[in-house]
């Protein structure tokens, strides 16, 4: 797994605030929280309890649904793999993981950026 990778919590609370064009702040306000708490969930420093995922999520205008299904090993596959590769072959592999993040950011910056700010009352 890529070492810098968000938690599902961090990933998906900066995602709902992007796609709803609402700067931290603003949503900070929204749910009634300080900005602080924001920035420290998206940078992954604190993790939300659920509660109040959901409700950052809400008022960013999205809900949290959540399902459970049988367990999946496809990740232990992808992690006995990997650790049988060598240290050349892990970072190759990392260093080709991260540029694909940040290419994948930066488009989803310039969509964002295109079809401007969505706020929701």
């Amino acid at each position: 797994m890529v070492e810098s990778m968000p938690s599902p919590a961090a990933g998906l609370l900066q995602y709902a605030r992007l796609l709803s064009g609402l700067s931290q702040a603003e949503l900070a306000k929204q749910a009634g929280v300080p900005r602080t708490m924001v920035s420290a969930y998206e940078r992954d420093e604190r993790q939300p309890t659920l509660p109040t995922l959901a409700r950052l999520l809400k008022a960013a205008g999205f809900e949290l649904r959540m399902h459970i299904e049988p367990y999946d090993d496809h990740d232990d596959v992808l992690a006995a793999a990997e650790a049988r590769r060598s240290p050349a072959e892990r970072k190759a592999w990392r260093d080709y993981q991260d540029a694909r993040v940040r290419r994948d950011a930066a488009k989803l910056r310039e969509d964002l950026a295109a079809a401007g700010p969505r706020r929701r009352s």
